[in-house]
């Protein structure tokens, strides 16, 4: 049980985007919890990693498995680890998933729309409602330097529409007023909400799509003309864990290369 190492707890960890926060967040000197859905085997993977990184003799990393969509998985998560790893620090909310078909939104169906925002949206959302009021009511008191902390993980879908995945899109969209939201509600009691934006990244998720991205990117939609990778989405993540933005509650990281900068 950690007592002296803060604990990160890292959604949708075991590979991809959550993969490369776990990563850098051991290298960091953190303990982490690797939450899973369904995919074991490369949740261990991501823990092997994390050990042979970990800067601290003390540091633990522990992979649990809770869908995140799932209202009692949740909860199980929450007191699984607290059981397990004795406190929560930082609450990373990475899970997603994409579409399990792109289509035109004339075509889309109600059924995916329904699971993306059980899953990208709600989930995240309630998933933090469940630590701010671990916070707030038991108040433990936070061994990071920047205190209690939420990450949201969205995208450039928040603001950026693609009519073949517009229930992905509303997700995001929906996910960065979240972060808001609970920014605004639990800045008085000195916790720390951001949004992380990252945008064309080279993860499983986007392998689909490699051609058309290498092509656009190849065109000049990325300014720094290259990929973003789950390291990109790790660096920032420790940076706000580590105490750099203090005065900084409610902020977007675009992680994106200078997609977002409007140009001419």
């Amino acid at each position: 049980m950690s007592d002296s190492i803060p604990v990160i707890l890292v959604t949708g960890a075991s590979r991809g985007l959550g993969r490369g926060i776990a990563l850098k967040l051991s290298e960091s000197g953190y303990s982490v919890i690797i939450n899973f859905a369904g995919n074991a085997e490369a949740a261990q993977k991501t823990v092997d990693d994390c050990l042979r990184r970990k800067t601290k003799t003390n540091q633990e990393f522990v992979a649990m498995q809770a869908d995140i969509g799932k209202k009692d998985d949740r909860q199980k998560l929450i007191e699984t680890s607290l059981q397990q790893l004795g406190r929560i620090d930082a609450l990373v909310n990475n899970a997603g998933i994409a579409p399990r078909q792109r289509a035109d939104i004339l075509n889309a169906s109600e059924a995916s729309f329904e699971e993306i925002l059980r899953i990208n949206l709600q989930g995240p959302y309630f998933l933090t409602q469940r630590v701010a009021k671990y916070w707030l009511t038991q108040k433990p008191k936070s061994l990071l330097k920047a205190g209690f902390t939420v990450i949201f993980v969205t995208s450039i879908s928040a603001d950026t529409a693609s009519t073949n995945r517009g229930d992905y899109c509303i997700s995001k969209a929906g996910l960065s007023m979240a972060s808001r939201l609970w920014a605004t509600r639990l800045a008085g009691s000195n916790i720390h909400v951001f949004e992380l934006r990252p945008g064309i990244m080279g993860t499983d998720m986007t392998a689909s799509v490699k051609e058309t991205y290498d092509e656009l990117i190849a065109d000049g939609v990325v300014p720094q003309a290259r990929w973003g990778t789950p390291e990109d989405v790790g660096f920032a993540a420790a940076a706000l864990l580590d105490g750099s933005f203090p005065f900084s509650t409610g902020a977007i990281i675009d992680i994106d290369g200078g997609f977002h900068i409007k140009r001419l």
